[in-house]
């Protein structure tokens, strides 16, 4: 029996509502002649933190991209809230490993930023109140009017986490948001947004290579083979919430970590 199944799982009645759902999904490039992702299935369901994890190539980055509606897959279907997703929408939020805020903008106007190319200037400016209050929420609530040169990386990173958020997105991506940071403001912004996704009450999916960050941040864990991509294992997390960093250092965190290093390294192997 597998790490995944043998947690308890709850009652069918508290299971949260589905956000997100991939069925039966493939990519392939080169005339199909290169098959980057096989019969992905995937649910998100809603305030449920999600990671991916897997060697390069194994088709991660990949699946963000169809899953954002920045590239359509091959066979398969693909839905948020119920629709089908045939590309970009204003209720999927996306983070990248760079803020890519624009320096000549101030974080406000960067923000608000999103609204204001799908809806105008005038819907821009009735944001703001909303932005300000996400500010506030990530601390930046004194650094509306400062442009993206003033602000440290993790700041930058919250501003993006604050523009990832104006819209009200039905479900978050997040393409190793962090990875660019020193390890200590790696470890703070990975609980700032543990915080975040709980007052806001988000569905979130997190790409990443590390696996301390996968663990301390996620309900589940979703391990990928390569060549082709695929889910090879889900790993429910049963640590409690909130998580603190002190859970790094539990035998079960490490005993985690160590299942999933074990099923990496299997998969090198082949």
């Amino acid at each position: 029996m597998t790490m995944a199944e043998s947690q308890i799982l709850p009652d069918s009645a508290a299971i949260p509502r589905p956000v997100y759902e991939i069925s039966r999904l493939s990519k392939t490039y080169a005339r199909n002649r290169l098959v980057a992702l096989t019969d992905v299935n995937l649910t998100l369901r809603e305030g449920e933190f999600v990671s991916v994890i897997g060697s390069s190539g194994c088709g991660k980055s990949t699946l963000l991209k169809i899953m954002s509606g920045l590239m359509p897959p091959t066979s398969g279907r693909v839905t948020l809230e119920g629709k089908p997703v045939i590309g970009t929408r204003a209720d999927i939020g996306m983070m990248f490993q760079q803020a890519t805020l624009l320096p000549w903008m101030t974080t406000i106007e960067n923000i608000v930023l999103p609204i204001e190319i799908r809806q105008g200037k005038s819907a821009a400016r009735a944001a703001r109140a909303r932005a300000q209050d996400l500010l506030d929420l990530v601390g930046l609530g004194d650094f509306a009017h400062v442009y993206p040169g003033e602000l440290s990386g993790g700041m930058a990173q919250r501003a993006s986490i604050c523009r990832m958020l104006i819209t009200r997105p039905a479900v978050l991506l997040l393409d190793e948001p962090f990875s660019a940071l020193d390890e200590l403001t790696r470890d703070f912004m990975n609980m700032e947004l543990q915080r975040i996704c709980h007052e806001t009450r988000a569905t979130a999916f997190l790409v990443t290579h590390s696996l301390a960050e996968a663990v301390i941040l996620s309900d589940r864990i979703l391990v990928m083979k390569p060549r082709p991509g695929r889910i090879v294992e889900e790993v429910v997390i049963p640590l409690p919430r909130p998580r603190t960093l002190d859970m790094i250092n539990t035998p079960e965190f490490g005993r985690i970590v160590a299942h999933i290093r074990d099923l990496l390294g299997k998969e090198a192997e082949q």
